[in-house]
């Protein structure tokens, strides 16, 4: 088992080293309208089945259509319907940034990041020490990956501020209990260093919550289940990207 493993990074460290290069994340989130970060996703533990038949490409394109700044792909299988083809699949038929959002526990993982065409991974402080979250964070960077740091409190988001991650997400979803309370944004948004991109998740599906979180300081929005779930992918993300951006830079 260990030498497939050994084998297995190899080829992945050979297609990160031949991987192209990719759009910016950071650079294009910023702008005068909260930009929306559209994320393909077919299920989730939180609400079950939301699209069970959904075509990643189809929905990409359709999310760009809508006004799409960027495109969250989840790979893991077992809780959210996912699979590493999906990004591939997306990185084919969109020219805009991709965020790998999974749980990254492991530099392989990073690599893997790399070799399918994504432009940013998703590091969790609550899931990671603080010195694994700096640790990966600067692996990531090493690898020419940009990093979404996710907090839930202030002490999270020092963390998040010192790893040099380019974008800083509050999530409103507790992950123990999966309860959303918005007020968590609310809170920490104002707090975020202002030079990095401040992104409220979770608990947004209309525009008057994304009026809210840009009215707490989010320069972005990453936006999964009432999209994918939406019969219009393409309106349902239209609906969520004219809000003007609060957040003086």
């Amino acid at each position: 088992m260990e030498s497939h493993l050994l084998v297995r990074r190899a080829a992945l460290e050979r297609a990160a080293r031949d991987a192209p290069a990719t759009p910016a994340m950071a650079a294009a989130l910023r702008g005068g309208a909260v930009a929306v970060i559209a994320e393909v996703k077919r299920r989730s533990p939180s609400k079950g089945v939301i699209n069970a038949g959904l075509s990643a490409d189809r929905q990409a394109a359709a999310y760009v259509a809508g006004g799409a700044r960027a495109i969250s792909v989840l790979t893991e299988s077992e809780h959210f319907g996912g699979r590493a083809e999906d990004l591939v699949a997306v990185r084919g038929a969109v020219r805009i940034p991709l965020l790998k959002k999974d749980f990254h526990v492991h530099t392989v993982q990073l690599v893997e990041a790399r070799a399918l065409g994504a432009a940013a991974v998703l590091l969790i402080a609550r899931a990671l020490p603080p010195a694994e979250l700096l640790r990966l964070a600067a692996e990531a960077h090493a690898l020419g990956l940009e990093v979404l740091a996710e907090v839930r409190d202030a002490r999270e988001l020092d963390v998040a501020a010192r790893s040099g991650a380019a974008m800083i997400g509050v999530n409103n979803r507790d992950l123990e209990t999966l309860a959303i309370d918005a007020a968590t944004s609310e809170r920490l948004l104002p707090l975020l260093p202002r030079e990095v991109v401040a992104v409220a998740e979770s608990g947004v599906s209309t525009a008057e919550d994304v009026r809210r979180m840009a009215a707490a300081g989010a320069d972005a929005v990453l936006v999964g289940s009432s999209i994918s779930s939406a019969a219009d992918p393409a309106s349902a993300v239209a609906r969520l990207a004219k809000v003007e951006r609060v957040r003086a830079r």
